[in-house]
């Protein structure tokens, strides 16, 4: 499976994931500091690291305490592999632990902004001031630091906030860099990279994109694939990038599930074709779709079966490709966040990751699997996709069909299709589309009464939502003015038969998530 991994020549951190809230985010701010980052499962064999050759490595944070049972830890023998080590909060605590330190469970639980107390700044706070405000999330403490490492800062109820060993290169903060709530924190991660390091900032996406066409062409080598495309920036940008790679021995194929938005599945089909000089398959699977669909209201079903019925109209394809072998697709990291991993839990299956089925023909390609959407965007434009493309909100893979809550039907679909439309065109015409992230109509099974020419109405609801985000992983809900909503609530009362009522929702993520299932 291709994640784009970086040849040992490439500049690169990894990043291992011991379940922490805060992991994607600290893979974002090494990016930032035009380094690239990846993020690995905590148990990734030390022989496997080694072969990758990352210039460092991050142990993220976690919810656990490392005494518990089934605490997840990493090869004790990172510590010892010549490699800069920076351990964070549970990270941190890891470290101790294996190196002899000793740590204890802590009674105060600190979460939020604590005073940090600098004793040492000869390393990771070089350039700091001896007081700095920092972001706590911790259970367990470092009461003694491991032999060999000396303590470089503390807060009231921590002796242990921060430590290093330099001749080792292994550092550890009891605190979250990567939060903004840290506000120097990115200067003590850039102290870490390029000063204890020796990294020297120079990836940007050209990097990215380079590497990407390389590993793609040399795993497919004579091989055909065929690449699911929806018209999104995601699955558009794979598309590039295996077509740069390989060429004619790339088919794309666009699914018209009959769950896409009012219009767009011909608009994609226009867009694709006018852009892009590849071989394009359109498959009208509307009523095999919706037969699949009848009946089924749980979320997770919804998604598997889209996910499922997916790869198999695929493979359908395929198998009149000669040479065909493998399927690309447009998975991007918060995707794979969601679907679950072996440290973060199941939020919610998306149908290009958790929903695929177990016994597919194809093997998976996924070329931006590690990006998060905005780096992703950053890759299209640069491979110069037409904005529309760059810049189509995000659209899931299982369409309409997670924004009809409860059973799918037709008429139902048709239904949500208008008042979307009424929604998109409300947010375009207030000069708003750039500044949200997403913004969706979603019809609920919730029928209330109304009014409508005088006369007694019992219908249902749309619910309207709207939301900021830099990368998906968090959102707010955005505050459109009220005149937009005004409007946006009239028309779709006045215009979409069977309405008679509207509603906002102003929930973060988390503890929502952006869609409703």
């Amino acid at each position: 499976m291709t994640q784009n991994q970086p040849a040992s020549a490439v500049e690169f951190v990894l990043i291992l994931d011991f379940g922490g809230a805060y992991t994607q985010t600290l893979a974002r701010r090494i990016r930032e500091c035009h380094v690239y980052s990846e993020i690995a499962s905590f148990d990734t064999p030390l022989d496997e690291i080694k072969a990758r050759c990352p210039k460092a490595i991050i142990l993220s944070g976690g919810p656990l305490s490392v005494y518990e049972p089934d605490a997840p830890k990493c090869d004790p023998g990172i510590f010892d592999a010549g490699i800069p080590v920076l351990g964070i909060c549970y990270g941190a605590q890891l470290m101790a632990s294996q190196l002899d330190g000793k740590l204890v469970p802590h009674l105060y639980h600190d979460y939020g902004q604590s005073e940090l107390q600098i004793i040492d700044n000869s390393d990771l706070f070089t350039g700091l001031t001896n007081r700095q405000l920092c972001f706590m999330a911790s259970g367990d403490l470092i009461e003694q630091a491991p032999p060999g490492f000396n303590v470089t800062a503390t807060t009231t109820h921590m002796p242990v906030a921060a430590m290093s060993n330099v001749d080792k290169k292994l550092f550890a903060f009891q605190f979250n860099p990567e939060s903004a709530e840290t506000p120097e924190g990115m200067s003590m991660l850039r102290n870490f990279l390029f000063s204890q390091a020796d990294l020297t900032g120079t990836w940007d996406m050209s990097d990215f994109v380079k590497n990407a066409i390389r590993d793609i062409r040399d795993e497919v080598g004579d091989s055909k694939v065929i690449c699911g495309v929806s018209g999104g920036v995601d699955s558009s940008c794979v598309a590039a990038l295996v077509h740069k790679a390989i060429g004619d021995q790339l088919t794309c194929i666009f699914v018209n599930h009959g769950l896409m938005r009012l219009d767009e599945a011909e608009q994609v089909r226009r867009t694709f074709e006018d852009h892009f000089k590849i071989k394009l398959v359109y498959v009208d699977a509307e009523e095999r779709f919706l037969k699949r669909l009848a009946g089924v209201t749980d979320p997770e079903r919804k998604r598997k079966i889209i996910g499922e019925e997916f790869v198999r109209v695929f493979e359908e394809h395929a198998s009149q490709i000669e040479g065909a072998k493998y399927l690309a697709q447009g998975t991007v990291y918060p995707d794979v966040i969601e679907s679950g991993t072996k440290s973060a839990a199941v939020i919610k299956s998306h149908h290009n990751v958790g929903g695929l089925p177990d016994d597919m023909n194809l093997e998976i390609i996924e070329p931006v699997r590690q990006l998060f959407k905005d780096e992703v965007r950053k890759v299209a434009e640069y491979l110069s996709l037409p904005e529309n493309m760059v810049w189509r909100q995000p659209f899931p893979g299982p369409g309409l069909g997670i924004r009809v809550l409860g059973e799918v039907t037709k008429s139902r679909l048709d239904t949500l299709r208008q008042a979307d439309a009424i929604l998109i065109e409300e947010i375009r015409l207030a000069g708003l589309y750039r500044e949200v992230w997403q913004a969706l109509a979603i019809l609920a099974p919730i029928r209330s009464v109304g009014m409508l020419d005088d006369q007694r109405t019992y219908a249902d609801t749309i619910i309207i939502r709207a939301v900021t985000s830099k990368d998906a992983m968090t959102a707010d809900w955005a505050r459109l003015p009220y005149e937009t909503l005004e409007k946006i609530s009239n028309r779709i009362i006045s215009e979409v038969p069977d309405i008679n009522r509207v509603v906002y929702d102003i929930s973060p993520k988390p503890p929502a998530t952006i869609e409703w299932e």
